[in-house]
């Protein structure tokens, strides 16, 4: 597989990874209820997001609503809400800067400022799993927490939504493919570093004038 291979498939990881952010972002299903009771009929499902709490009934029906006070909100809640639209806005830019830097583009010419531009467009897709990735743990660790602690009720513990799921998914992506993109672009740089320059000696003729083939 050639490099410009390998950095498409990166690209396109990031991409993936970026748009699952986005995706998690707005699930409200980041914790959900936790049936432990006895009685495992029950009559409604509450899923709690970063922008909204959601109220399933056993008919089917749901109701959601906004959260009212930003700053009334857990700590968590914030934090998650902050860092994953940093990673929508800083994976757009890294979309752009590696778009700008790929060898299937013409923006820049070969070299290696071209090469340097696509590994700083990798290195931001990093920089997005690292980020979207506190939340995530974070969130994870007070479900998990509240769970198994005995002095939360059964009614107030909850368990691991979807969009924690899909948000480690992403993580996964925007790592792997800023990962390829980054190595992609450093073993390309290092195959350029050094070309090889070939000159022929250029030796007069019999009449005095220089052979043409030392232009060629």
């Amino acid at each position: 597989m050639t490099s410009a291979a390998v950095e498409i498939l990166g690209l396109g990881l990031g991409i993936l990874g970026w748009v699952g952010v986005i995706l998690a972002c707005g699930l409200p299903m980041w914790q959900v209820s936790a049936f432990i009771d006895v009685n495992i009929v029950v009559a409604q499902t509450i899923w709690e997001g970063l922008w909204m709490s959601c109220v399933v009934q056993s008919t089917g029906q749901m109701q959601c609503k906004v959260y009212d006070s930003i700053l009334a909100l857990p700590p968590e809640v914030q934090a998650g809400r902050a860092l994953t639209v940093i990673v929508a806005l800083l994976g757009l830019v890294a979309l752009m800067v590696t778009v700008v830097g790929a060898q299937c583009t013409n923006c820049i010419r070969t070299g290696k400022m071209k090469s340097r531009i696509v590994i700083a467009g990798g290195a931001i897709y990093i920089l997005c799993g690292v980020l979207v990735l506190i939340p995530l743990c974070w969130f994870a660790n007070i479900v998990i927490s509240d769970f198994y602690d005995p002095t939360v009720p059964s009614s107030k513990k909850r368990e691991m939504g979807a969009a924690l799921y899909i948000g480690w998914a992403a993580t996964a992506l925007l790592l792997f493919g800023g990962c390829l993109i980054c190595c992609c672009s450093c073993s390309q740089r290092d195959e350029t570093s050094f070309p090889v320059k070939y000159s022929a000696p250029r030796r007069p003729t019999s009449n005095g004038e220089y052979d043409k083939k030392n232009y060629v």
